[in-house]
């Protein structure tokens, strides 16, 4: 993706004719040139040539690329040690929050992932060339981005020439910010949105050494897949990596191209985790609609033969006894697959399926073995993520292979036998067989979620190990770039995450499945959300996560993230003399739960939701209640406590944050 469609100092860009600009403009862009866009165009040339004649030793740049979010800024221009983005509304006289979100995100985004601009104030400009409004007073935040400025076209010049004066810096050197390098880290919505339009994962993905084994990891899965099509094998993939680390974004990457560039493969990307699924469908039919002009109900129907969920993938053909049309299927989280026991009493209760005695692993493997010449399948495998019951793990999967299909190949991750992933002796065994050919290339080892704090899963893994002084000395790695607070009064946590979050940073309120006892502080986990409705609405609709009212769970929120959390602690996992205790609601009492299993569900419940936030989090642990037996303060108080032992500071009224550049 070329950085900017054009670049030139201003006293270039002054001497050279509209059509000439309008020329080089309209050679780099790669879609279809439409009549609006270049009117817009030419009356941005216009509008600058009057507006920037006073500066013409700046650096101006039209169609900046915005990587993270597949789009571009209207104009950058690098103007006394500032970095300036203009975003154009050309006929328009009125500044709608959508626009002025829109320069705002941009803004962020240069300041997050750009790392000639890491310490550079950044001032975006939203141009309504009918309006005649004058820029605002200069508000730069902490990490010197500004709130948007809003002009009309004949404002432009005023507003460069107050900052500049309010702004002290030195000069940019204009080709070391241009060749310092872009490290973006998207959503996994941002993600799947750009990789189903066919952009590469290198324009997307961060390229610093530390994240380049996503991209050595794509490359091994790729060059499996070309050797099983020409040696006419059948083939096995076990991907591993920490929260966050993009095995999500390997697998969807792996389906778009396969999809794009081998239409006979017909990949496809499946996922037990039906909200994971219903919100990444929602946003690419919403996405595709808008771009192509089509209704979301035809972009829904092409979305769902890319993305599809596991178990309606395995109620087709266990209808259907044919070979699938797929050759390459990717399945993520896989170890979240059915046991024997889980699938056999569903499709007995469920489908009918008295019969039925294979576990979702083997029926899968056994799916994709009825084709006669070559096939692909991807695991994807998360570690401390297990949070349900009847999810095989890894030994399904295993002595499925071992038992029915010994002629597969099987390749996995070098890490694959570590705890974190393989917790069961035998699979560990298994895995040790010469026939599993390991690679390295196979783990993802760096949390991109947390581009602010790599070192944030192994935080989170010490608060639930329960070990307080490993977690402070880890905190002091997290701190600096991310902010973490504690606060026992909800109103608070609320107050923050909707200071914190700018232009259209996405911030909600997470809790446990079993956190039934938060009702009385307002979250009540029982009312359920729509999970597309609340990852992907404006901060308009109530039911969106921006509203704050109401909360997801482990199970609508594993597998995606947010810009801002607020985390909400109940006593189903408390700090009692030295360590965790576990207790699940029943009727009108707390229970303890003693099954190590379930003692595992609830630890990485609270493993999940503690590493869903991109930039900060706000914990909240409740005062409880003196007169309630179901909560008293004892039940939380000592968590509360622990937790401030692990370093995390209590939150001081009107505190906002007070960040470092997301990367160095």
């Amino acid at each position: 993706m070329n950085q900017a469609y054009y670049s030139a100092t201003v006293a270039q860009f002054l001497t050279e004719a509209p059509d000439h600009i309008f020329g080089q403009l309209s050679r780099s862009h790669r879609h279809d040139l439409e009549q609006e866009q270049k009117r817009a165009w030419l009356g941005q040339i216009q509008v600058l040539k009057e507006q920037l004649a006073s500066w013409p030793h700046a650096n101006l740049y039209f169609e900046f690329s915005i990587p993270r979010m597949g789009k571009r800024a209207d104009c950058v221009l690098l103007l006394g040690g500032i970095v300036f983005v203009i975003e154009f509304k050309v006929g328009s006289a009125t500044f709608d929050r959508h626009a002025i979100d829109q320069v705002h995100d941009y803004a962020l985004d240069l300041k997050n992932f750009h790392k000639g601009s890491h310490g550079l104030p950044i001032v975006p400009i939203l141009v309504a060339t009918k309006a005649i409004t004058k820029a605002g007073d200069l508000s730069l935040a902490s990490d010197k981005v500004a709130s948007p400025l809003c002009v009309g076209s004949s404002g432009i010049a005023a507003a460069l020439r107050a900052t500049l004066i309010e702004v002290r810096q030195g000069e940019i050197n204009a080709a070391e910010w241009e060749s310092s390098g872009y490290q973006p880290t998207p959503t996994i919505i941002e993600a799947a949105q750009a990789l189903y339009q066919n952009h590469d994962v290198q324009e997307i993905a961060r390229s610093d050494a530390g994240a380049k084994n996503l991209q050595s990891t794509s490359a091994r899965i790729a060059e499996v897949i070309e050797t099983s099509k020409r040696e006419g094998r059948k083939s096995i993939c076990f991907v591993t990596g920490v929260p966050g680390a993009g095995k999500t974004l390997a697998g969807l990457n792996i389906a778009a191209k396969r999809a794009a560039a081998h239409q006979d493969e017909h990949a496809v990307f499946l996922s037990g985790n039906g909200p994971l699924v219903d919100v990444l469908r929602e946003a690419l039919a919403r996405d595709q609609a808008a771009r192509d002009g089509i209704s979301k109900k035809d972009a829904l129907r092409r979305v769902r033969s890319f993305l599809q969920n596991i178990h309606h993938f395995r109620d087709e053909y266990l209808r259907d006894l044919n070979a699938p049309d797929e050759k390459v299927v990717v399945f993520d989280e896989a170890q979240r697959a059915w046991t024997k026991e889980q699938a056999s009493n569903f499709m007995q209760r469920k489908r009918g399926q008295d019969g039925f005695s294979q576990s979702e692993p083997e029926f899968l493997i056994s799916v994709m073995d009825r084709h006669c010449d070559w096939c692909m399948v991807v695991c994807l495998i998360g570690g401390g993520q297990e949070i349900n019951t009847g999810e095989a793990g890894i030994l399904e999967w295993l002595q499925a292979l071992a038992t029915r299909f010994p002629d597969w190949d099987v390749h996995a991750s070098a890490l694959l036998e570590d705890p974190h992933y393989t917790v069961d002796t035998e699979a560990v065994a298994m895995l040790r067989a010469p026939a599993v050919s390991k690679h390295p290339d196979l783990h993802l080892s760096v949390s991109m979620r947390s581009f602010r704090a790599e070192t944030l899963s192994a935080f989170v893994g010490s608060i639930i190990d329960g070990n307080a002084e490993r977690a402070a000395d880890l905190f002091e790695t997290v701190r600096p770039r991310y902010p973490i607070w504690l606060t026992r009064n909800l109103h608070e946590a609320q107050d923050w995450l909707r200071t914190v979050a700018r232009g259209t940073e996405r911030f909600g309120l997470v809790a446990s499945s079993g956190a039934h006892r938060l009702r009385p502080e307002g979250i009540h986990i029982k009312a359920g959300i729509d999970p597309a409705t609340w990852f992907l609405n404006d901060q308009s609709d109530v039911r969106s996560s921006y509203y704050l009212e109401e909360v997801a769970t482990e199970f609508d929120i594993q597998g995606l993230e947010l810009d801002w959390v607020g985390m909400c602690w109940d006593a189903n996992l408390r700090f009692i003399d030295g360590a965790w205790r576990h207790y699940g609601f029943r009727g009108t009492v707390w229970q303890s739960v003693n099954a190590a299993e379930r003692k595992l569900y609830l630890e990485n419940s609270y493993r999940v939701l503690l590493t869903r936030a991109r930039q900060g989090m706000v914990i909240f642990v409740p005062e409880g209640d003196p007169a309630d037996e179901t909560r008293p303060p004892s039940f939380y108080d000592e968590t509360f406590a622990f937790l401030q032992r692990c370093g995390i500071p209590v939150l001081e009224k009107h505190v906002t944050t007070n960040l470092a550049p997301a990367a160095e």
